[in-house]
C-alpha cells in the first residue's frame, strides 16, 4: 500500500489452476474505495508479477516487482497525487532467476523482495534457486544485472517465498517447502543476517507448505506487529513485540 492510499496488487490468472493455462498477468492499482484506477491493468516489462515491495516517497515511489514467469525483477518509477498514479519509467533491473512449473505451488521463480533504501540494495528470494540474492543500485539502475550476488544460501532454506526486514536489520523469509523439503522442519520462517549468517527459525504450521506471506509494521505504541499467513489453514497470525 502507498502512503497516498493506493493499493498495488499483483495479478497472475490461470484458467484451471494449472501452469498450462497460466497468463502473464498485470499490476492492478486500487483507490481507497477499492476501485480500479489508471494505469490498471499495467503490463510493461511484467510477466507474472508474483510479489512486490515499495520504496514510498509520498509524491513518488519505486515499486519493485518479481516476475515468476520469466525470472526477472522490474522497477517501476511512479509519480503520485491524491487521485492519480503515473508510471514514469519501467526498467528490468535483474534477470536469470530459475523458473519451474510445480504441481503443488503452480510455479517456482523469484518471489519475495526486500529493499534497503539506505544502501540501495534489493534482496530477492528466488524459490527455485533456493537462495537469497542481492542486487546493488536497485533504485537507480538503468540496465539489468544477471541475478546479483548470493546473500544467503543455507540448508535451512526450503524454497523461500516472502521476504522482509526485521526491526533489528535482519531478514525474514518464509519457507514454502517446495524445494529441499524436510518433514521434521515444516513451514518455517527463517531469520538471517544481511552478511549471510543463519540466526533462528520457527514454524507456523505442523505440516509442510504452510509458511507463505509475511509482513512487519511499526505501530504507534512503539511495538512491531508481525503477520504471517498459514497457507494450509488460510489463517493470518499476528504477533506483537515490544
Amino acid at each position: 500500500m502507498l502512503q497516498r492510499g493506493f493499493v498495488v496488487v499483483g495479478n497472475v490468472p490461470t484458467k484451471d489452476g494449472s501452469f498450462a493455462t497460466i497468463q502473464p498477468g498485470s499490476l492492478l492499482f486500487l483507490d481507497r474505495q477499492g476501485h480500479l484506477i489508471s494505469p490498471s491493468p499495467y503490463t510493461a516489462n511484467l510477466d507474472g508479477p508474483w510479489d512486490l515491495t515499495i520504496a514510498d516517497g509520498f509524491n513518488q515511489a519505486k515499486i519493485f516487482v518479481s516476475n515468476v514467469l520469466n525470472g526477472t525483477v522490474t522497477r517501476l518509477d511512479v509519480a503520485l497525487t491524491d487521485k492519480t498514479v503515473t508510471v514514469t519509467r519501467s526498467t528490468v533491473i535483474a534477470t536469470g532467476y530459475t523458473v519451474e512449473p510445480n504441481a503443488a505451488a503452480l510455479v517456482l521463480g523469484p518471489t519475495g523482495l526486500a529493499y534497503d533504501a539506505v544502501n540501495d540494495l534489493l534482496y530477492i528470494a528466488s524459490t527455485a534457486d533456493n537462495a537469497i540474492f542481492v542486487v546493488p543500485q536497485a533504485g537507480a539502475r538503468s540496465t539489468s544485472l544477471a541475478r546479483g550476488k548470493i546473500a544467503f544460501r543455507d540448508p535451512h532454506l526450503r524454497g523461500p517465498l516472502a521476504l522482509a526486514f526485521a526491526p533489528n536489520g535482519h531478514l525474514l523469509t518464509s519457507n514454502g517447502d517446495a524445494v529441499n523439503p524436510d518433514p521434521a522442519e515444516p513451514s518455517e520462517i527463517v531469520e538471517f543476517t544481511t552478511a549471510g549468517a543463519f540466526v533462528a527459525q520457527f514454524n507456523v504450521d505442523a505440516g509442510q507448505g504452510g509458511a507463505f506471506g509475511l509482513a512487519l509494521a511499526k505501530m504507534g505504541d512503539d511495538t512491531t506487529s508481525f503477520a504471517a499467513v498459514d497457507d494450509n489453514t488460510s489463517e493470518l497470525m499476528v504477533l506483537k513485540r515490544q
